[in-house]
């Protein structure tokens, strides 16, 4: 066990763990912050997807040794009343059904938008083409996305 301190969701956290622990069990398990989700931890799926300095990255491949001093924000930091544009979109949108991977859309689209405002349908379908939706609401997603003015 190493001792580490990482910045999660704008606060500094010390945590204990192995340095090679994928940064998606630290953030479950030692810091009780469980909106990310285990899918399928080669980083195919999406449901695991977090912020790192601004942009999307699976929480599952990436270990707590390489984390340093980037700041992680998960669907718990996105927005401190559940109030952000892309959460707000996704109701608008009903675009949920069983809900298991959409913190991983709502955070990869968030990511998206802060560095691309006004994304065409071909920069959606690649940066969304990561996610898997087992209940299949892409179009709903889509729509979704394409109703956001800002993010900021």
């Amino acid at each position: 066990m190493t001792s580490y301190q990482i910045e999660v969701n704008g606060k500094a956290r010390q945590v204990n763990a192995d340095p090679d622990t994928p940064l998606l069990w630290v953030l479950r398990d030692n810091l009780q912050l469980v909106g990310t989700k285990y899918g399928c931890g080669v980083g195919s799926c999406g449901a695991c997807t977090v912020h790192v300095d601004g942009f999307a990255m699976r929480s599952c491949q990436l270990p707590l040794d390489q984390v340093g001093e980037q700041s992680i924000t998960t669907i718990e930091g996105l927005s401190e009343h559940g109030n952000h544009p892309v959460q707000r979109a996704w109701l608008d949108h009903d675009v949920a059904q069983c809900g298991y991977c959409q913190a991983g859309q709502i955070m990869t689209v968030s990511a998206l938008l802060n560095h691309s405002p006004n994304p065409d349908d071909a920069e959606i379908e690649a940066t969304m083409s990561g996610n898997i939706c087992r209940c299949g609401t892409y179009t709903r997603i889509k729509a979704a996305i394409k109703s956001i003015d800002s993010v900021g």
